[in-house]
């Protein structure tokens, strides 16, 4: 039987004509917003979520369900009319309040503000890694949890993209992904207008799409009319029933604008540019001057197709309860990673081995020896590297590599694209199930800064493993020795940083990461070997490393001074307070963000106020740190690109050294 033979194309035709009706009016209600994605995709907007999308309003959890990310998040009103019409906790009051103050209708899509929005998107490009990443965890979930004879989870990740979003660098670094690890559960579609913001797409681009995502390994279908009802389904119908190791690009050919004739086809069509209009060419359309219109034979169809969809996930549900009484252990897994519920910290705590304390370790060697102890008491944690697993030293011995032939493997190999593991990383959090995270060097964090960004806003839990911390770096030189970056990513709002001292900070820190849900967390560790911390206990300094900060060193005397310190360079605090005196504390901040949600006295207590003469030492710029040593304090850092020589020659060129820190110290 045909895949469109039960195809209600009047029905979808209608439903497309109301939702450009619904977008017209959102935008000119608030005279802000984009008209030219949702008014030129409409009819794609139809026959998936009037159709083809598989999908549970009622629970927009349901782990079977297909997966639906609007790259091209300006065209926002694209998606909040469908998820209105398709029965999804988004009423029509919330469609009128569009990117109004604490409205579900943000100007952009954002997670977890929207039930159906799977994602938060608008910088452009963003979407085509998350879906990447949706369809890994799709293949591991899979791979750990379905019985292949029998699928339980055969959904199809899909995501809706523009030319700015194909233009974007990442987009072709998670297509590329895509491709060499068979990807075949990801069919993406491409409204392929010809228009950007500025002018028209061949102002800037000239290159064959088609021909490029080919080259790839992608599997390719043009439509050369993309508002064919008809036909989008069944391209759609096709790259699902694909199973051939391809992801899939179904490439619609649009007229942005669509149905105000004074701007369609044009990139004025993109913005708000049309609204003035609206009133006139609502009429031509046939709509009626009622605003925010939805015809009772829409609602009806809508509510006929959300049952039918309740009915396919009533027998799923059964399907799955038997699943789930046959494979108890599984089940019980499966259910934990859905609700974030991981290892405590105090649980990683105790598999993690204390270190050897007359040991020199580097904090990225001390993380390798923590991830592999935490890796077995978190059988859903997986790890990533952009091609440098030997230098970051975040591999996970003997549970092999996420591959075609394994997609249980519990190691990722990005090749060197940071941006992309970001976005994919992003993607495999939404999903839900898995506990991910990557590295790289530090200094390349800026290449995946924008998805580090969108981690935090989206309350994302991953976590980033960034080495090579510093101008300790050495010989590699200014280009791989970070100075900015620490204090740059303290920037972003609900990104945990920590920068720990030693393996045992390190291993508080790994743990810290793992059980965090609200948020991402940033590990940045050393390549150069450090000492061990030997003053302080072990214990002490984990519990104080979840605190964020603490003293490691207790004055003997009245306090005096206080030296606060980071990473590598709290060793030197140490060294300056023999000399000091007994009136001398040593305080390690390993994390600015975890200290400052202690409560006020916990902090008082660890740095008194009455306290004023302080001094910071971190291999970094020096920017931020007034915020702890004050106006009469003295902060010591690196406030100028690094140097290519050795790196402790490098560190002593900069002052990151005790003798430094208790010259700064007299000097109050």
């Amino acid at each position: 039987m045909s895949v469109t033979a039960n195809l209600d194309t009047d029905a979808l035709a209608r439903a497309a004509l109301e939702a450009r009706g619904l977008a017209m009016d959102a935008v000119a209600a608030c005279n802000s917003g984009h008209l030219g994605l949702p008014l030129g995709a409409a009819e794609c907007g139809a026959a998936l979520f009037g159709h083809a999308l598989q999908f549970n309003p009622d629970d927009p959890k349901w782990l079977n369900r297909d997966r639906f990310i609007l790259s091209a998040g300006h065209g926002s009103m694209f998606l909040y009319s469908w998820l209105h019409l398709a029965g999804f906790d988004l009423s029509l009051e919330e469609v009128k309040n569009f990117r109004q103050l604490g409205s579900k209708t943000p100007g952009h899509p954002e997670y977890g503000e929207t039930d159906g929005v799977e994602a938060t998107t608008g910088p452009l490009g963003q979407g085509t890694g998350n879906i990447v990443g949706y369809a890994c965890s799709q293949k591991m979930l899979q791979a750990k949890f379905d019985n292949p004879m029998d699928p339980l989870f055969d959904y199809h990740c899909v995501a809706l993209a523009g030319d700015g979003c194909l233009q974007e660098g990442i987009s072709a670094e998670a297509a590329a992904y895509a491709a060499r690890f068979g990807l075949d559960n990801l069919i993406m579609f491409y409204d392929s207008n010809d228009v950007t913001l500025d002018a028209m797409a061949d102002k800037t681009q000239s290159e064959n799409t088609a021909d490029r995502y080919e080259a790839y390994g992608w599997d390719v279908t043009v439509l050369p009319d993309g508002h064919d009802l008809k036909a989008i389904v069944e391209a759609f119908e096709k790259a699902k029933a694909d199973d051939n190791g391809h992801p899939k690009l179904i490439i619609l050919k649009t007229e942005i604008g669509r149905g105000i004739p004074e701007v369609a086809g044009t990139n004025k069509a993109h913005g708000e540019a049309g609204v003035k209009f609206i009133p006139e060419d609502r009429l031509k359309l046939g709509l009626p001057e009622e605003r925010f219109f939805v015809s009772e034979e829409t609602r009806a169809f809508f509510a006929a197709h959300k049952a039918a969809q309740k009915k396919k996930y009533d027998a799923w549900q059964e399907k799955f309860k038997i699943w789930q009484g046959s494979n108890p252990e599984l089940a019980q897994l499966l259910a934990d990673g859905v609700a974030h519920k991981h290892a405590t910290e105090q649980e990683l705590l105790k598999v993690i081995p204390e270190f050897d304390p007359e040991k020199k370790l580097a904090t990225r060697a001390a993380g390798e020896v923590v991830l592999n102890a935490i890796a077995g008491a978190c059988p859903l944690l997986t790890s990533g590297s952009a091609d440098l697993h030997g230098s970051t030293k975040n591999y996970i011995k003997g549970v092999g590599d996420f591959d075609v032939d394994d997609y249980a493997g519990r190691n990722f190999h990005y090749g060197i694209r940071e941006h992309a593991m970001g976005a994919i990383m992003n993607g495999i959090a939404y999903d839900g199930i898995f506990k991910t995270s990557g590295a790289t060097f530090l200094t390349f964090s800026d290449y995946m800064r924008p998805s580090v960004r969108l981690a935090a806003l989206a309350h994302l839990p991953v976590f980033y493993i960034w080495t090579h911390d510093s101008v300790g770096v050495g010989e590699d030189g200014p280009t791989h020795q970070p100075v900015e970056h620490v204090t740059a990513l303290r920037c972003i709002p609900n990104l945990d940083v920590y920068r720990p001292a030693d393996p045992e900070e390190t291993a508080a820190a790994y743990a810290a990461a793992v059980e965090r849900s609200e948020g991402p967390t940033a590990l940045i560790l050393s390549r150069q070997n450090l000492p061990t911390l030997k003053c302080t206990p072990a214990e002490t300094r984990r519990q104080g490393t979840l605190k964020g900060g603490y003293i490691v060193k207790k004055e003997t005397a009245a306090l005096e001074i206080i030296l606060i310190g980071t990473g590598s360079e709290l060793q030197h605090c140490l060294v300056a307070a023999k000399e000091l005196g007994e009136g001398c504390r040593v305080v390690s901040l390993p994390c600015w963000e975890r200290f400052e949600r202690q409560d006020q006295s916990y902090r008082d207590e660890v740095l008194p106020p009455a306290c004023k003469k302080r001094v910071s030492i971190e291999a970094g710029i020096t920017l931020a740190w007034a915020k702890y040593v004050g106006l009469e304090g003295k902060a010591l850092g690196t406030d100028s690109f690094g140097l290519s020589a050795p790196g402790d020659t490098v560190m002593e060129k900069f002052g990151m050294d005790a003798a430094h820190v208790i010259a700064a110290a007299k000097s109050l």
